[in-house]
């Protein structure tokens, strides 16, 4: 159970990890454990709107998408051209012992590898987290993320994502409430 409660704290301290990118947007922050959250929550509609996705495996992908990150920080586009990170090793030790731990490593592995319907879709969660981060913004009043904007959607894979991203880029980021006063 030492290893389990370890590995409890070890995923929550994604909650104190910052998203390196919005940086570079100049506006905007959220930590690793909000970028999940929101990636989770777009990969459970994703899977609604595609039913022939097993939603728990990729519900799973979202989860433990950027558990790395607890070891190695958020690496964003730039540093990632520079730095080399070693991600083997440190998810490696982060699962050591757990009786789960292989399958943790196997959904990483999948989710790095893009290959499964699931593993698609959920990078497109991940990617459309970001888009709604991005629009959120530019419904702010903020220029930058609309130079940000047009390589995450190139990014989307699946049809059924960038059908989302058209959607979300459409929708005015406070409609949701603001309807409810007209």
């Amino acid at each position: 159970m030492k290893g389990i409660s370890n590995f409890i704290f070890e995923a929550l301290f994604l909650k104190q990890i910052p998203r390196s990118g919005y940086q570079f947007l100049g506006a905007g922050r959220e930590s690793v454990a909000e970028h999940v959250y929101a990636a989770t929550l777009i990969a459970f509609v994703l899977a609604k709107l595609e039913p022939q996705a097993d939603a728990e495996r990729l519900l799973t992908l979202c989860l433990f998408h950027d558990l790395p990150e607890a070891r190695l920080g958020d690496m964003n586009y730039v540093q990632k051209r520079y730095v080399q990170t070693d991600e083997t090793a440190a998810l490696a030790d982060a699962l050591s012992g757990l009786p789960f731990g292989a399958q943790i490593e196997s959904l990483l592995s999948e989710f790095n590898a893009g290959d499964t319907l699931e593993a698609k879709l959920a990078r497109d969660a991940d990617q459309l987290a970001l888009l709604v981060d991005l629009k959120s913004l530019q419904d702010l009043g903020y220029q930058s993320p609309q130079q940000w904007l047009p390589h995450v959607v190139q990014r989307l894979k699946t049809q059924t994502a960038k059908d989302l991203a058209l959607e979300l880029l459409r929708t005015p980021r406070d409609q949701w409430w603001l309807r409810l006063f007209s």
